[in-house]
């Protein structure tokens, strides 16, 4: 089997990225080695999202374009895994019967073994299936994952998968299954062999991170300030955070791991009305909220917060709407990534009465993205001036002359180049727009590179 090549894509969030380096992984550890394009590949995967509409139509959209090649490369193994494979199972197959292959998230580690027998000379064609609710996802030797980053300083670690809560609203508990936990020894283990390698900045991944509990009760809490003690690890992050489960110990242990852990903190809001946040049956309301954010900023005052909101929720009022816009005001967020309201199949949500009309969302949407863009802006005005040290991710999309880095505080920075993707640079802020900082160096890189 050596030299077959394989080709992933992937949609979706930090976790499908990295469950897509772990798949890479398996497939290496086959023989495998990657392609450059589709054209080349023998194997195609497609790692998918299923949380909103658009990003699964997507998929489908890309499916569609796969078939001619099929056609000429009967040997080619298609697969599509993911959130939209174990939402759709079987009907991928109605609506795109070239594909081959379906696997669910938590059952990833099959795929390999089902490349294997697709390709088998002996084997009858068809299709296969796989959507169990398995733990290969999370119990993955990170040994072979293939880290697949632009730079080898940052590295995902994943520490939990599934979600116990119901939101009205959400696939993930159906896509991704119950919460299932690694050791926190093991995570350990990961993440000192990932510094032995260079690594110097760390992020911890759940759907929710911060429901963490191993079987002998550490919690994210414990695991946080045993990170911080790591010699090398220089920057920790973890997302996505519920706000249920973002308690004064967690805060506490959060405050504890300053420095190295780095004052940005996602905390998933979805709407600043409490007859809303009800019906999506989120598990606190607006007040609760809020008290959160204040202990959490008493504890980090340089604390940056991002958050989701989900605009045009069935039911959502003008006032409900506006209540939203007021808690943008109270909090200032420094980034908030909204969308319209997409029902998903088989959520109560789905079912809700929903009178309002997508145009009127739309134009909700549109206010929201105007209001927060000002409080962007203002907030990253204040940082002209400062001192930054940013991790560089690569050439600025916008201006290749340019070069693209993160602040602790997850703000995008732009500057001068050369540098090097994985540099750390020390920078001074000139110029802030409301979704990144321009910035000119101070001094030569500090630490660059990977082992």
């Amino acid at each position: 089997m050596s030299g077959r090549r394989y080709y992933i894509e992937t949609w979706g969030c930090q976790m499908n990225f990295h469950d897509s380096e772990k798949l890479a992984g398996a497939l290496v550890r086959e023989g495998y080695v990657p392609a450059r394009s589709r054209e080349e590949a023998d194997v195609i995967l497609f790692n998918t999202c299923a949380i909103r509409e658009k990003a699964q139509e997507k998929v489908f959209s890309e499916l569609g374009q796969l078939r001619g090649l099929k056609a000429r490369k009967p040997g080619l193994v298609i697969g599509v895994c993911g959130c939209v494979a174990q939402q759709e199972g079987e009907r991928i197959f109605s609506r795109a019967p070239h594909v081959d292959l379906v696997v669910g998230p938590r059952a990833s580690g099959s795929v390999v073994r089902w490349v294997r027998q697709l390709q088998r000379a002996d084997t009858a064609p068809g299709h296969r299936v796989d959507l169990a609710y398995r733990e290969d996802s999370v119990r993955f030797p990170f040994e072979a994952i293939k880290r697949e980053g632009l730079h080898r300083r940052k590295a995902f670690v994943t520490i939990i998968e599934g979600c116990n809560h119901r939101c009205t609203f959400c696939v993930v508990p159906r896509t991704r299954g119950r919460e299932v936990c690694r050791d926190m020894e093991e995570v350990l283990a990961e993440v000192r062999h990932l510094v032995a390698r260079g690594v110097c900045e760390i992020e911890y991944l759940g759907q929710t991170v911060n429901a963490y509990r191993d079987a002998h009760g550490r919690t994210l809490a414990d695991l946080l300030r045993a990170t911080a003690g790591i010699e090398g690890v220089e920057r920790i992050r973890f997302t996505t955070s519920h706000p249920a489960q973002m308690t004064e110990r967690l805060m506490d242990a959060m405050a504890a791991a300053r420095p190295k852990l780095c004052p940005y903190l996602h905390l998933p809001v979805q709407s600043g009305a409490d007859r809303v946040l009800r019906a999506m049956r989120r598990g606190y309301d607006r007040d609760g909220y809020l008290r959160k954010v204040e202990a959490l900023r008493a504890r980090i005052p340089e604390l940056s917060l991002g958050t989701d909101i989900i605009v045009g929720f069935p039911g959502e009022t003008e006032q409900d709407f506006r209540e939203t816009l007021s808690l943008l005001d109270a909090v200032e967020y420094d980034m908030v990534y909204a969308f319209v309201f997409s029902a998903r199949p088989g959520t109560p949500a789905a079912a809700m009465e929903d009178p309002t009309p997508p145009a009127e969302k739309l134009a909700r949407l549109h206010r929201l993205q105007a209001h927060q863009r000002a409080i962007q802006e203002r907030r990253n005005q204040r940082w002209i001036g400062r001192e930054v040290e940013v991790l560089v991710e690569g050439p600025s999309r916008r201006d290749p002359r340019e070069w693209s880095g993160r602040t602790p505080e997850n703000r995008v920075v732009n500057f001068p180049g050369p540098s090097e993707p994985g540099a750390l640079e020390r920078l001074r802020v000139t110029e802030a727009s409301a979704h990144a900082l321009r910035a000119v160096r101070l001094s030569g890189t500090r630490e660059s590179g990977a082992a």
